[in-house]
């Protein structure tokens, strides 16, 4: 039987930066099951690699719910310290996203595997059981523990909701994160259409930014960051079983506009533009391919001339431009980000990282209850939880 000091459970972000922690002071060994690390690391920002949320830590904390547990990772391991391990160069885009100047994922895992040289890995082992005495698949046997496994989404990458189950540990309900949405209603006929700047409400809920339609439903940041309020406030864990959804979102075509704002500007053009046919005036606030769409939800005809349209119409109008609503069936889990959810905090000492019920046992990442929107925030609790978990075990 093999021994270590620090067996590590997964080579995602936030197990490749504990091995690179842990094993300036300790023997470490990574285990992963796929062939090579960092697949997931891989797909992020469309391949470039969203690395991290640049705005300062106090401002940064604000965007998570857990805010108070993740404050020491991250004054712990900054972004400062994380850009440190590469020698080449990040640019900040829109949001304070960073993306490594190269634009390629693939450079900044390449970067990261390089600082693994003092860390035993070993390609295509499937964690099946941990037992007393932190032995792993009756062949290793390790002093302490980090487990980083991953959430439930994208199963390719080696996450798998069987993982929850290595350990005794409390786990909160296991739901889906930033996922586009399945409409009951087929949106073929606009699929790749996007609506920009927009606000998107479920309930007492709303984000605002782009939306896009494919095929079989809602996608694009608006909907996505949104996505997260939606899961947790919907009662069901996929440790259990898969909801049975049914629920509204509704879409303000028009934020820029109240509808007393509307109903001024409709009253004044409908006169003056009498003649105009609907679909043309209605390009000033819809994009040309939604307008058809638009109109035949809303049941209007989009040749009547402004001066046709009675008070009810207008009225309608009005109202689903400022609400427009689609019924949706489902959560496209196919395409969801990040899972919400995970171990329970209450079990895990936040300066460490180690579970308070078993000692040597530390969690780092997404198998944490900790998640935050899309732009880098959970890149940045991967890799800053990762570190201080391996840090803390790396400890003598």
């Amino acid at each position: 039987m093999e021994k270590f000091d620090i067996a590590i459970i997964g080579g995602g972000p936030a197990g490749i930066m504990a091995a690179i922690a842990a094993s300036r002071t300790s023997d470490v060994i990574l285990l992963e099951k796929n062939t090579s690390l960092g697949r997931k690391l891989l797909m992020t920002g469309g391949g470039r690699c969203n690395i991290t949320n640049n705005k300062p830590i106090k401002q940064l904390l604000t965007f998570f719910n857990n805010k108070n547990f993740l404050k020491h990772s991250f004054y712990t391991f900054t972004n400062e310290d994380l850009f440190s391990l590469f020698d080449f160069d990040f640019i900040e885009e829109d949001d304070n996203r960073m993306f490594p100047e190269t634009e390629k994922a693939s450079d900044v895992l390449e970067a990261l595997t390089e600082k693994l040289d003092n860390v035993a890995i070993r390609y295509g082992f499937d964690v099946e059981k941990i037992t007393e005495g932190f032995v792993i698949n009756d062949s290793i046997k390790a002093d302490k523990i980090i487990i980083a496994t991953g959430g439930m989404t994208y199963p390719q990458t080696g996450c798998n909701i069987k993982n929850y189950a290595l350990t005794s540990q409390p786990l909160t309900d296991i739901k889906y994160g930033l996922s586009p949405l399945i409409t009951i209603k087929d949106l073929s006929k606009i699929a790749g259409v996007t609506l920009y700047d927009v606000d998107v409400s479920y309930k007492k809920s709303k984000a605002k930014g782009n939306v896009l339609f494919s095929h079989v439903g809602l996608t694009g940041p608006g909907i996505i960051n949104l996505s997260n309020e939606i899961s947790e406030s919907i009662n069901y864990n996929l440790l259990e079983n898969n909801p049975a959804l049914e629920f509204e979102v509704s879409i303000d075509l028009c934020p820029d506009y109240t509808r007393e704002n509307l109903q001024e500007k409709f009253a004044a053009d409908f006169q003056i533009k009498g003649k105009a046919m609907l679909k043309n005036y209605l390009r000033q606030f819809l994009t040309n391919s939604f307008i058809n769409f638009f109109l035949d939800e809303i049941d209007l005809d989009g040749d009547l001339q402004l001066s046709q349209i009675n008070k009810k119409s207008k009225n309608r109008l009005i109202e689903n431009l400022k609400r427009f609503p689609f019924a949706i069936s489902d959560f496209n889990s196919a395409l969801a980000k990040i899972t919400i959810g995970g171990v329970d905090l209450d079990y895990v000492n936040p300066k460490t990282l180690e579970s308070t019920l078993t000692p040597g046992l530390y969690f780092a990442g997404e198998v944490l209850n900790l998640h935050g929107p899309t732009g880098g925030y959970n890149l940045k609790i991967a890799f800053s939880t990762g570190y201080l978990a391996g840090l803390s075990a790396g400890e003598k």
